[in-house]
C-alpha cells in the first residue's frame, strides 16, 4: 500500500501526502471519536499550543500579553538561520518534519480518515514526506515576507476548511449508516490538508521558495 501511495505523489513538489483509503471503518469508534480523541488532543495541545505571558499594572489590569508556541518559535528561528547563515540544519528539519507528521496523524484521526489511533512514532495510514532543502539555494530574504505573501492561500483555506468540516460531518453520518467514507468526501478532505501542508511548507517550514499551487492534488 505504501508503494502505491508513493507512486501517486507529485514529484515536482517537496511536500508529498497520501492517506490510505479505508474500505471499512468502525462505527462504534466513529460515534465516540471526539471522546476517544481527548488524550491525544491534550498531547497535541501541549506540543503545538502557545504559552502566554501577561504583564499587569497596579490595578490588576493586563497591559501587555505575549504568547508563542513551538511551531511559531521554530519558524522564526529557521527564518533567522536562513537569513544570517544560509543553513537549515538537518536535525532541525527532521524535528519540524516529525512534528508535522504527528499533526497529520492526529488530523486524519479527527477527520475520520482512519480508525488507527494516532501514533507518536509510526507512520500508520498517513504517508507524509517533505524533501530536505538545500539552504544555499533558498532566497535568504523571502522568509521575512513569505507569511504575508501566502495571504491569498489563507483566504482560500479558510473557505476550504469550512467545507471540509461539513464534509467530515456528512462522512460521520455515512460511516454510522454504511461503515464507509464516501470516496469523493475523503479525497476532498485529504486534498484540503495537502493544500494546507504545502502552504505551511512555504510560509512556516520554509523548505521551498516557489509559490504553492492552488490545487487539492
Amino acid at each position: 500500500m505504501r508503494e502505491l501511495a508513493m507512486n501517486r505523489w507529485t514529484e515536482s513538489h517537496p511536500v508529498h501526502l497520501e492517506v490510505d483509503y479505508p474500505e471499512r471503518l468502525d462505527r462504534l469508534t466513529t460515534l465516540f471519536r471526539i471522546v476517544l480523541s481527548i488524550p491525544i488532543l491534550v498531547i497535541a495541545a501541549l506540543l503545538f499550543g502557545t504559552d502566554s505571558e501577561a504583564t499587569y499594572n497596579e490595578a490588576g489590569e493586563a497591559i501587555r500579553s505575549t504568547g508563542r508556541g513551538i511551531g511559531a518559535s521554530l519558524a522564526l528561528a529557521t527564518a533567522l538561520m536562513i537569513l544570517f547563515r544560509r543553513r537549515y540544519p538537518r536535525w532541525w528539519f527532521d524535528f519540524a518534519r516529525e512534528m508535522t507528521r504527528f499533526g497529520g496523524r492526529v488530523f486524519a484521526y479527527m477527520a475520520l480518515l482512519t480508525d488507527k489511533y494516532p501514533s507518536t512514532v509510526d507512520e500508520q495510514a498517513v504517508h507524509l514526506e517533505i524533501d530536505y532543502p538545500d539552504a544555499s539555494q533558498l532566497n535568504r530574504w523571502l522568509p521575512l515576507v513569505k507569511w504575508l505573501l501566502a495571504l491569498p492561500h489563507y483566504i482560500a483555506l479558510a473557505i476550504l476548511g469550512v467545507l471540509s468540516l461539513l464534509a467530515v460531518i456528512a462522512a460521520w453520518f455515512c460511516i454510522l449508516l454504511t461503515g464507509q467514507y464516501p470516496r469523493s468526501l475523503f479525497d476532498f478532505v485529504v486534498g484540503t490538508f495537502r493544500w494546507w501542508l504545502r502552504v505551511a511548507a512555504y510560509a512556516f517550514l520554509l523548505v521551498i521558495d516557489s509559490y504553492p499551487p492552488f490545487s487539492l492534488r
